[in-house]
């Protein structure tokens, strides 16, 4: 795996944007044999200025997907991956750490997609080379197979490329690249197709690449889709051996459909309020329309009281059906979220129905929720919820769930799914939920077969991969790995069968041995190993559905031995192994891993954050979520990682932390004032917003310095006439002479005229402005007998929100992001905290590299942010002094200085 960047010939004519760093090549490769796609992204860059900075590289790899090398070559350094034991790599990077030799990769969530992001301090003139692989197997949905490749340079590239190959023995049906990177790229994309192998090609030039003819951005931002299908035998089995393993793969289709019992179980709570309540009402009556005659249905609304629509199953006849729309365009969104009462009512009256003989034999029973968060009333813990569940479904039945919003538990959501012979879909809060909704719905809305077995005999086959399924859905495919004996082929020809409780024998087709053989060894873009890994996916991603069920600790600590084994074997990342990076002489060393904190979860195939990974502070949203902490690399002297926090906020003592998204740096500075005082954090006139910031003394100065906080914060949304106070015991919301508060004892929501207040009990308050803005206030409790301290508020504000340019204000001037420049770092007093001379606004001031606090994951210890530290109040790099961000009032505007 190891690469040089000796070939990269003549590096001149890059488009540079104003840091200097010029992308000379941004490739893609991508081959797909017989469904496993092998997919490498290869970025080459130049840092052309005459100081030191840090390149990104940032890449977007499918969620399931399993990493199996990252390489980075730095001016002829070679950096190279190792796969260890999590405990073992750990060892060996703290030892390295030690020495001054380390610095860290993790991997963060972004819906559908996971972020693999690596931040290295390039010197001047230096060139870097970053290769990242990864392999999946594409499944079928909807009688499609999709291959996805995320395609984000952030830049114009001298030479673009994204390469596809697809080899399929059983030959092609079609091949379709939707015009999914917009209508920019019309006409640029090449498809060649033969009978079992296809070339897709999308080599766009510079010019082609901006997003206008004078642009130096580029338009190049998005998702790069292949779309294809194979032939199939009418048995719509085929079975393919090559190299000591077999793939079985069978997707029948000449089937009528079988009837269904079908429950929906809608969570109607206060966060659902708004598009999301829209556009979940629009896809059930479109889901409800789509019903078959032959089908039984009902529908359950909840909050933190369920309510039936009807108390058992009815015929989905035209009138019934009806009925139900009429139903659903009446709920209301508001209280909280009983998720458990609400799957236990679902499951009674199934079990109900079949118990009263009323549901077909031949039917298959389901149900599916819809929910946007956790659950705030009844049973509040996810794992007894969890065994509730699992234990009244008693696998006679699914269940499928469709997660709204960035701030949903999705990973309890995708395992109760599992657990109960189903599946889970994130559904983005947009535009779009209504479409993602119905897609959903459509790949389970056609049970073809039911209780399926595969049969496989004992003489030719070993290590077999699941091979019992609840359903097969129509347009989706089953998939069977195993080892093979090759010398008992004739055993494996004639007996292989399939069987189903609602179907006859199924007899399988086996591809000719030899003339497979054949035709992957004459082909050199054909991976040799298709089958080993296909196996070795299957195989862990079964082993990690067994963990997450297993009953008792010792059986789930054989299951974890078994997982670590094979990821040890096949050389892919799990979470119970990491992955070393290191140069040849090992005395440079990175460590890619997921943190220790153990409320992240684990999921097959990841590397870092693990996706849709459980959080304890329910109800932050996405965007107060760290997005990963990167690599710092310079040959002469290692500087600490920069943490690439995608939020400004303000918290403690008060301490600001800036993000600036562009620059991807995080300026922080303090303010020292006095209780009492109110700090103007946002001022926007042109959207009639106000965020202020009271200040509450400690009980006595330490070391002769009072330190202060945050005790009130106000937000005033002039044009709706709405105001939010904030304290550590109460929120409140005025709307003129009318008052609704909570305490910070309580969980819930408070909506008025398109203003949502989300309370989480002792923890934190999201306040959210339709799709405009969200704003995030965290609770910090003290020890009330504590000598010193008292209890304070921290704000949290994404980048994200739409402010107006005229907005200013201590948080708000930074919503239109300064030129920030860094330069000539120099060693500080303490090696850790390096200074260097910063430049923005036409000043120019000595800037040290320190430590803040970020409390949204752990509001006790905090975590560590690293960022350059502006003195004496942020002068310089605020406008003007602090005193002139003092407000008189709670709700006052200020006046910019």
């Amino acid at each position: 795996f190891q690469r040089s960047t000796s070939d990269w010939g003549y590096v001149g004519d890059l488009v540079e944007d104003d840091d200097k760093i010029g992308l000379y090549s941004y490739k893609v490769q991508s081959t797909i044999t017989s469904r496993l796609a092998n997919t490498m992204i290869q970025a080459k860059m130049v840092n052309n200025a005459k100081r030191p900075q840090p390149i990104v590289f940032d890449v977007q790899v499918p969620k399931g997907a399993f990493i199996d090398n990252f390489t980075m070559d730095i001016n002829g350094i070679t950096f190279t991956s190792h796969i260890r034991e999590k405990s073992e790599a750990r060892k060996m990077y703290a030892q390295a750490k030690a020495k001054g030799k380390a610095a860290g990769i993790v991997r963060s969530n972004a819906l559908d997609m996971e972020n693999f992001q690596t931040e290295v301090n390039v010197p001047p003139g230096m060139r870097i080379q970053f290769q990242l692989h990864y392999h999946e197997m594409i499944r079928r949905k909807l009688s499609s197979y999709e291959h996805v490749i995320s395609v984000k340079p952030g830049r114009l590239a001298k030479h673009m490329e994204v390469d596809v190959r697809i080899i399929e023995p059983q030959g092609l049906r079609y091949v379709h690249v939707p015009n999914s990177l917009g209508d920019h790229f019309d006409g640029i994309t090449t498809i060649s197709k033969g009978e079992k192998k296809a070339h897709v090609s999308f080599k766009p030039t510079m010019a082609q690449q901006r997003k206008c003819p004078k642009c130096s951005s580029t338009a190049v931002d998005g998702n790069f889709v292949v779309q294809y299908d194979v032939n199939r035998e009418t048995t719509g089995g085929e079975l393919e051996i090559f190299n000591g393993y077999f793939i079985h793969f069978f997707a029948p289709e000449n089937l009528d459909p079988l009837p269904k019992n079908i429950l929906f179980v809608i969570d109607v709570s206060g966060s659902m309020w708004g598009l999301k309540m829209k556009q979940t009402i629009e896809a059930m009556k479109a889901i409800l329309s789509e019903l078959r005659a032959a089908d039984q249905f009902s529908l359950i609304d909840f909050n933190h009281n369920v309510r039936c629509w009807r108390d058992n199953l009815v015929s989905a006849t035209p009138s019934q059906v009806e009925d139900a729309k009429k139903y659903i365009q009446t709920i209301h969104p508001n209280g909280g979220t009983n998720i458990n009462e609400a799957l236990l009512r679902a499951t009674f009256i199934l079990n109900e129905a079949k118990s009263l003989g009323m549901l077909d034999p031949n039917s298959v029973s389901m149900i599916v929720l819809v929910s946007d968060g956790d659950p705030t009333v009844g049973e509040l813990k996810l794992t007894t919820i969890q065994k509730n569940v699992k234990q009244s479904i008693k696998d006679e039945f699914s269940l499928f769930c469709l997660g709204i919003g960035f701030d949903v538990d999705y990973d309890f959501l995708q395992r109760i799914a599992t657990d109960n012979r189903g599946m889970a879909q994130r559904i983005f809060g947009n535009q779009e939920t209504s479409l993602q909704m119905k897609n959903f719905y459509n790949q389970v809305s056609t049970p073809l077969l039911k209780k399926i077995q595969f049969n496989y005999p004992q003489e030719s086959v070993s290590d077999v991969t699941q091979s019992s399924f609840h359903n097969y859905f129509g347009g989706s495919e089953i998939v069977v790995a195993g080892k093979v004996d090759t010398e008992n082929l004739q055993h494996l020809e004639s007996v292989v069968t399939a069987t189903a409780a609602n179907a006859e024998l199924v007899m399988e087709t086996l591809r000719d041995v030899e003339e497979l053989d054949g035709f992957m060894k004459k082909d050199k873009y054909a991976d040799p190993e298709f089958t080993r890994k296909l196996w070795a996916y299957l195989t862990v991603n079964q082993m990690m559905a067994e963990r997450n069920a297993a009953p008792t600790a010792a059986l789930k600590r054989n299951i974890t031995k078994s997982i670590l084994q094979m990821s040890l074997d096949h050389h892919i990342v799990t979470p119970f192994t990491a992955m070393l990076i290191e140069n040849a002489e090992k005395d440079e060393i990175m460590l890619a891993d997921q943190p220790k904190d153990p409320r992240k979860g684990c999921c097959p195939g990841t590397l870092g954050l693990t996706p849709n990974a459980p959080n304890n502070n329910k109800g932050i949203p996405a965007w107060a979520n760290v997005t990963a902490v990167p690599v710092s690399f310079m040959p002469e002297q290692r500087s600490p990682p920069v943490s690439s926090l995608s939020i400004n906020r303000v918290d403690n003592d008060p301490h600001f932390i800036i993000h600036l998204p562009k620059s991807q740096r995080n300026i922080c500075f303090n303010i020292n004032s006095e209780p009492g005082k109110i700090l103007n954090l946002v001022s926007d006139p042109g959207t009639g917003v106000v965020v202020n910031g009271q200040l509450v003394g400690a009980k006595k100065a330490e070391n002769k310095k009072l330190n202060t906080y945050f005790g009130k914060i106000g937000f005033y949304f002039k044009k709706k006439g709405l105001k939010v106070e904030i304290t550590t015991e109460t929120i409140t919301l005025k709307d003129g002479s009318s008052a609704i508060t909570l305490t910070w004892a309580d969980t819930g929501h408070i909506i008025r005229k398109q203003l949502l207040i989300s309370v989480k009990k002792e923890s934190n308050v999201t306040i959210t402005v339709g799709e405009e803005m969200s704003f995030m206030v965290l609770l910090h409790r003290v020890w009330k007998k504590h000598p010193v301290n008292v209890d304070f508020l921290g704000i949290y504000i994404p980048p994200e929100n739409q402010f107006s340019p005229a907005a200013h204000g201590l948080i708000g001037q930074f919503a239109s992001e300064p030129e920030v420049s860094i330069h000539h770092q120099t060693p500080g007093q303490a090696p850790e905290k390096p200074q260097a001379i910063m430049e923005v606004k036409g000043n120019k001031f000595t800037v040290t590299r320190g430590v803040q606090k970020d409390y949204r994951t752990d509001r006790v210890l905090g975590t560590d942010v690293l960022c350059w530290f502006v003195h004496n109040s942020g002068k310089g790099f605020i406008d003007g002094h602090y005193r002139d961000y003092l407000v008189p009032h709670l709700y006052s505007f200020m006046k910019k200085p």
